[in-house]
């Protein structure tokens, strides 16, 4: 069999934004194969989910149903795809360049013997080969490259990239649910407890908009006004942060923005107090409008934002979310 599956990546019983992404991503590159587009998810207790996949574009489901995939552990999920893949023979395989396919997709591909494109800005198809286009050098440089023909040829797309396209809730998916041949007792590694932080935040990889601040912030509280900005803005607005801010003590780690962070691809980026490293200009250099607000007007930020503000961030800041609320006030 072939087919053109995707990863479908879900959290706390919903499918995250990528999901949507990479199914809208496989309806045109279904145009152009002609083959199946297949959706492939793991989980336990989670079968209304693979009803779902259906009016977004999967002609198909793969649902692998088992205990032992409840929670993700790239050693239990690796062994159940690679399993699957080598019975069915899609020819191709495509995940999210989320955290969670970063640290899985690489041990597929290895599972599997073939190639995998990382973090791709763009996915298409040349006779029948993947076309991708991904950042290297730190984000300097996009370098094309052709996916070796060998099956399944295997990319992780970047968030915030693909427009989701309109469902069809006429449509059907077909489910095909099976086993795997793994068992609790053959895993290494034991997960024994889920610790989960307060914040109810959007995910910055998923983020429409993300307010960061960097070491001008000056301290820990003082991140408060970016949560006020970023609560103003609304819904899909996450607040992230430079690695100096983090190392300072300013903000957690799961929330920086970087090359030893988070890659993200929002529609609106606003930096704070951040000078722009190479390191931290490779985390965000993608997204689509970048604002800078700095009181240093040779700061590298400026030279990549697309508006700048040069001042001191706790007097525009504060003026910013004002304006901000006044306009959602008016509708």
């Amino acid at each position: 069999m072939s087919g053109i599956w995707i990863l479908a990546e879900h959290k706390e019983g919903k499918f995250k934004k990528i999901t949507y992404e990479l199914l809208s991503l496989g309806k045109k590159l279904k145009s152009k194969s002609g083959e199946e587009l297949c959706a492939l998810l793991l989980g336990s207790g989670i079968e209304n989910l693979a009803n779902q996949l259906g009016p977004y574009g999967a002609d198909r489901v793969y649902y692998l149903e088992d205990e032992v995939f409840k929670n993700y552990l790239n050693e239990s999920y690796t062994q159940g795809i690679s399993e699957l893949v080598k019975s069915q023979d899609p020819s191709i395989l495509l995940a999210g360049a989320t955290a969670l396919g970063k640290d899985l997709f690489p041990r597929v591909a290895a599972r599997l013997g073939t190639g995998l494109g990382t973090d791709c800005t763009s996915i298409d198809l040349d006779n029948n080969l993947l076309k991708i286009t991904r950042p290297i050098y730190a984000g300097k440089v996009l370098m094309e490259a052709t996916i070796p023909q060998s099956k399944p040829q295997m990319a992780t797309l970047r968030p915030n990239l693909v427009e989701i396209l309109p469902m069809d809730s006429s449509r059907k998916a077909e489910v095909i649910k099976s086993k795997p041949n793994l068992k609790k007792e053959d895993l290494k590694t034991v997960l024994k407890e889920i610790l989960k932080g307060e914040s109810k935040k959007i995910d910055l990889t998923e983020a429409k908009i993300i307010v960061s601040g960097g070491r001008g912030m000056k301290d820990k509280d003082n991140f408060k006004i970016l949560e006020e900005l970023a609560d103003a803005f609304g819904e899909r607005t996450a607040v992230g942060a430079s690695r100096a801010a983090v190392d300072s003590g300013f903000a957690p780690h799961d929330i920086q923005v970087g090359q030893t962070g988070k890659v993200v691809n929002p529609t609106l980026y606003i930096a704070c107090g951040i000078s722009g490293s190479i390191q931290h200009l490779a985390g965000m250099a993608t997204s689509k409008y970048i604002v800078a607000i700095n009181k240093d007007p040779e700061a590298p930020i400026f030279q990549k934002a697309d508006y700048g503000i040069v001042g001191d961030l706790f007097q525009v800041v504060p003026i910013l979310t004002q304006e901000v609320k006044k306009l959602k006030s008016e509708g």
